[in-house]
């Protein structure tokens, strides 16, 4: 199995390989870190201290991932920690997080036995830590190979992953023997993978770490920064979209025009748009220049425009989490569509009234928790010509209501203050790999 995967894997490789020649001309996402991710690595630093590679996919495992890293590295400092992404945008992010903390940081190896063997031959990985649930299999087998522990942390399994990987459930049990130890968010995603194969007592429910998340003092400053630059105030109360998917940008710059018409004498709100995925940064400008607004973008030089601008692009990376304290209302994108939705617990850590689509598949207890508490405005499922004219209800309504607004976040905040304590309860599963790997 493992043999026709690797081929299925190269198959794929050679059909998008005209995509990363073509990339690589642009510099684009498919082209970025491409010798590193055949497993040729920088060297760095490692002291001759044992190490603990860390795995974050994007942005949201490297933010999640902070306070653990933070945390490990005050308890276990004689490790030498590095750590990869998956993605450009995560490498860009990584790189600036992880600066003074990382030995290293780089491109995940494509999954072929070759190019994982010459990155572990780089890393001499004592212990590999997954943030959520990337299953490589080749991976899987040549780190577990190597002699190094594996452990999964924050790991999470939607229905919809589990039965994918059902079809292959033989190979699965396989594949998941060479974990060492699954540190899942909840009940559900340990008996998802618990289902797939893995043995119960390698096994525990820690929570989310994502609930434990905060803001640094450098993210405190660069608030204030966009604070003063942007002129953000209460007499112009700020809407964030945030990590929206085409063609949300659309409905919602259509319901933003009609919550300013209808705010006349009265405060005129203005709009933060952050799009997801960084390549779209040109398309969303090119939506809100035709839409006729006054508008700003972020990675512009700072004008005397941008005090005055109605909307504000956040075309930058890692940069999202410090402008929600500045917003009064946070929509949180990829829900108006069948993708799944996106994070809301940075804008509840922020403490602010959170609206979503109705696709949140991706958060789905943790979407349950907040409607629950009445600490979340979820729209209903619509009809694409419905959905501009319900998101204009839902900001007219909450940009009048201050006090439902407060309680919104402040429900949100408390949840966040309750759910939290899955950084310290991981660091202590963590402790009998980390003090063995220590000693040698």
């Amino acid at each position: 199995m493992f043999f026709l995967y690797s081929v299925l894997l190269t198959i794929g490789f050679i059909v998008l390989l005209p995509r990363f020649l073509f990339d690589g001309l642009r510099k684009g996402k498919y082209a970025a870190g491409f010798w590193q991710r055949l497993g040729y690595l920088p060297n760095f630093q490692q002291d001759e201290k044992p190490v603990l590679w860390l795995h974050c996919v994007s942005v949201g495992e490297i933010n999640a991932a902070r306070p653990l890293v933070k945390e490990l590295l005050e308890k276990y400092p004689d490790f030498c920690l590095v750590v990869s992404t998956t993605t450009k945008t995560g490498q860009e992010l990584a790189r600036e997080v992880f600066a003074d903390s990382a030995a290293l940081v780089f491109y995940f190896p494509l999954d072929w036995r070759f190019t994982v063997r010459r990155a572990l031959r780089k890393i001499k990985p004592s212990v590999v830590l997954i943030i959520e649930t990337e299953l490589w299999f080749n991976f899987l087998r040549e780190t577990h190979k190597s002699g190094a522990k594996i452990v999964i942390v924050n790991g999470r399994l939607s229905e919809k992953s589990v039965n994918r990987y059902l079809y292959v459930k033989n190979f699965m049990q396989r594949v998941l023997q060479f974990v060492d130890l699954a540190l899942m968010q909840g009940n559900k995603d340990a008996q998802r993978i618990i289902q797939l194969g893995i043995r119960a007592d390698k096994v525990k429910v820690t929570g989310n770490i994502k609930f434990d998340q905060g803001f640094e003092e450098t993210e405190n400053q660069l608030t204030q920064e966009f604070r003063e630059r942007f002129a953000i105030s209460e007499n112009a109360p700020l809407i964030v979209a945030a990590s929206t998917h085409a063609p949300e940008e659309v409905w919602i710059l259509e319901a933003f025009a009609e919550v300013r018409e209808k705010s006349e004498g009265k405060l005129l709100p203005r709009l933060l748009i952050a799009p997801r995925h960084p390549e779209r940064f040109a398309e969303v400008a090119e939506l809100i220049k035709n839409a006729g607004f006054k508008w700003s973008r972020r990675s512009a030089k700072p004008s005397d425009k941008d005090k005055i601008a109605e909307i504000i692009l956040l075309d930058s990376i890692g940069e999202l989490r410090t402008v929600f304290p500045l917003a009064e209302i946070v929509f949180v994108g990829g829900s108006l569509i069948p993708h799944g939705g996106q994070n809301i617990l940075e804008p509840a850590i922020a403490r602010k009234a959170i609206a979503t689509g109705f696709y949140t598949t991706n958060f789905a207890e943790i979407v349950r928790e907040f409607l629950a508490q009445d600490a979340l405005v979820q729209l209903p499922k619509l009809d694409e010509r419905e959905i501009s004219k319900q998101l204009t209800e839902v900001f007219s309504e909450l940009l009048q209501n201050a006090e439902r607004r407060q309680k919104l976040g402040r429900n949100a905040f408390m949840i966040m203050q309750k759910s939290c304590g899955a950084t310290s309860e991981t660091i202590k599963q963590l402790k009998p790999f980390l003090q063995v790997q220590n000693k040698l």
